[in-house]
């Protein structure tokens, strides 16, 4: 993770929320709200000069959110890119006669060739390391009876196990254009004490974003060349192939593939290929990918082996977890899969999964993926199915992955998290100092507005908010009554009071730390609005995360207050 950026520990005002108003706010709404603020702050309704003071900031600040999200052009700018992209700096200045639809175009298109211009500046290095273990001395000991009287049989014998193959790929792109990359990889391997590698040098042209061309050259085990090329062919038809040619000692071998694709709806694809040449096959595939499920049909008919696959994943997205099982039924024999891929940090995926097959035995295979690189380790258990290696295959990753969980990734992450937060509030401190006077000043303000909005509920036995507060909230409050505030709680009574209309309050899905009368009292983590009131003379409570749209009065509150 990247803890430096600017851009993820910069505090930026969010217009939409101090006005407390949706994205999608109509004229109306935003004059509304506006007139709503410019009546508590305007400077000329205050007398005492320390409040005049601090009306004449907040009285601008409301006119500053005002005049950008009424003028379209401004709305539209700030929408797309934020205070930033109203400034203008480093930015092209576009024509203000443009629709807000054209300028979010034009700052879309400007941010992706900036974008485009960082890439050609990076390799984008990708790399695979495979290590195969053969463990099957651990289930299926094995003896050589000539040799077995020269061992004392009192003696333990450890099993063996060996490393049977590694391979090793690495490759790295060079842009030289926003058209056209080089990739330079290679490849080592070693298996049963031989090894051999090569090289590959390719050059693709992205002609549009319908077609690409492609030649690749190889050294290594034998010269070759070939040539690959993407087509779109319509709205749901698209085709991508080539051909090899394999220089060796006996001739030129070649050989091709080709692969049609349709689009047969929203989330089906079906897909017909054949590859030809010393390996040649004939295979028809359907993938089906939603949201939360993925569903893969194979059918190969072809040279050296034959078979049906059928597959199936779960995806878990609160979880961040998906589940696979896998069918595979062929001249080769038969192969049940199933296994689980886990996000455990932002750029890193952990992946295990049992094969229980015939005649090959069980395997486990683990799979570690970090950003672009990616570790493999499958490692061969039993040659024949026994029930003790299916046990442990499924047992022990689990084990092994809670306690990595629970004893390195998890206090990891939470030091790299305070130390992001730590790196916030340095950058922003004396913005924070700021929001935390503005906010304040903001209640002050509101005294006179608070007393009247609360005096008119209470009279027709409205919505009287009794207690609120903001932040890292800790404690269960229903318990605690009148929980005691700390640096990293704020009391906002007076402002949630504030926005009370005709005995109802709506509180919209966006960052409550911009609403007037608040500030972030506890920077990068979790806040909570906890609410104590009274609707119609009986107390109710109500909790809602930061941006969760919050509505008063609801009939489902727990009413326990006493």
């Amino acid at each position: 993770m990247n803890f430096d950026s600017e851009d993820e520990t910069a505090m930026e005002e969010d217009y939409y929320s101090f006005l407390n108003i949706p994205r999608e706010a109509s004229k109306d709404d935003i004059n509304t709200a506006y007139r709503r603020l410019s009546r508590m702050y305007h400077p000329d309704k205050h007398v005492d000069q320390d409040l005049k003071e601090k009306a004449e900031i907040m009285f601008n600040k409301t006119k500053k959110a005002y005049e950008v999200l009424s003028d379209p052009h401004k709305r539209a700018i700030y929408d797309s890119l934020g205070i930033k992209g109203l400034e203008t700096e480093g930015w092209e200045i576009v024509q203000r006669t443009k629709s807000p639809a054209e300028i979010r175009a034009e700052y879309e298109q400007l941010a992706e060739e900036k974008a485009e211009r960082l890439k050609k500046q990076a390799t984008n290095p990708t790399g695979n390391i495979t290590v195969a273990v053969n463990a099957t001395d651990l289930f299926n000991p094995y003896y050589d009876e000539l040799l077995e009287d020269e061992y004392d049989s009192d003696l333990t014998q450890f099993p063996n196990i060996e490393i049977s193959s590694m391979q090793f790929n690495q490759s790295v792109d060079f842009p030289l254009t926003q058209k056209d990359t080089c990739t330079l990889s290679g490849q080592l391997q070693a298996k049963n004490g031989t090894g051999g590698g090569g090289i590959n040098l390719s050059w693709r042209h992205i002609f549009s974003h319908k077609s690409w061309a492609e030649v690749e050259m190889t050294a290594g085990s034998g010269p070759a060349v070939s040539f690959k090329g993407f087509r779109t062919l319509t709205r749901r038809f698209f085709w991508n192939g080539g051909t090899i040619l394999q220089f060796t000692p006996e001739g030129i071998l070649p050989g091709i593939m080709s692969t049609l694709a349709m689009q047969v709806d929203k989330h089906t694809i079906g897909y017909l290929s054949y590859q030809g040449g010393p390996r040649s096959a004939f295979t028809t595939q359907i993938i089906r990918d939603t949201e939360k499920n993925r569903y893969n049909f194979s059918i190969q008919v072809g040279l050296p082996h034959s078979y049906v696959l059928l597959q199936y994943t779960r995806k878990i997205l609160s979880q961040d977890l998906r589940l696979r099982l896998a069918v595979k039924v062929g001249t080769f024999g038969g192969v049940l899969e199933y296994g689980a891929e886990k996000k455990i940090s932002k750029h890193s995926n952990l992946a295990f999964a049992v094969v229980c097959g015939v005649p090959s035995g069980v395997k486990l295979k683990i799979r570690l993926t970090r950003a672009s690189q990616t570790y493999s380790f499958p490692i061969h258990l039993c040659e024949e199915i026994m029930p003790a290696p299916v046990f442990y295959a499924t047992v022990v990753p689990l084990v092994i992955y809670i306690v990595v969980k629970k004893g390195f990734v998890e206090p990891f992450l939470r030091e790299e998290k305070n130390k992001k937060v730590e790196k916030q509030k340095q950058n922003n401190f004396n913005k924070l100092l700021e929001k935390r006077r503005e906010a304040a000043a903001a209640q002050d303000l509101m005294t006179v507005t608070y007393n009247r909005i609360r005096d008119e509920e209470s009279n027709k036995k409205g919505l009287v908010i009794i207690k609120a507060i903001y932040g890292r909230i800790m404690k269960d409050t229903s318990q605690q009554g009148d929980t005691e505030l700390s640096n990293e709680v704020l009391d906002v009574t007076i402002p949630i009071q504030c926005l009370v209309k005709d005995s109802k309050l709506e509180i919209h899905v966006q960052n409550k730390s911009e609403l007037p009368g608040f500030f972030d009292p506890a920077l990068g983590e979790e806040k909570m609005l906890h609410i104590i009131y009274n609707y119609h003379d009986q107390p109710h409570e109500v909790t809602v995360g930061d941006k969760e749209l919050l509505r008063l009065p609801k009939t489902s509150h727990r009413t326990n207050i006493t």
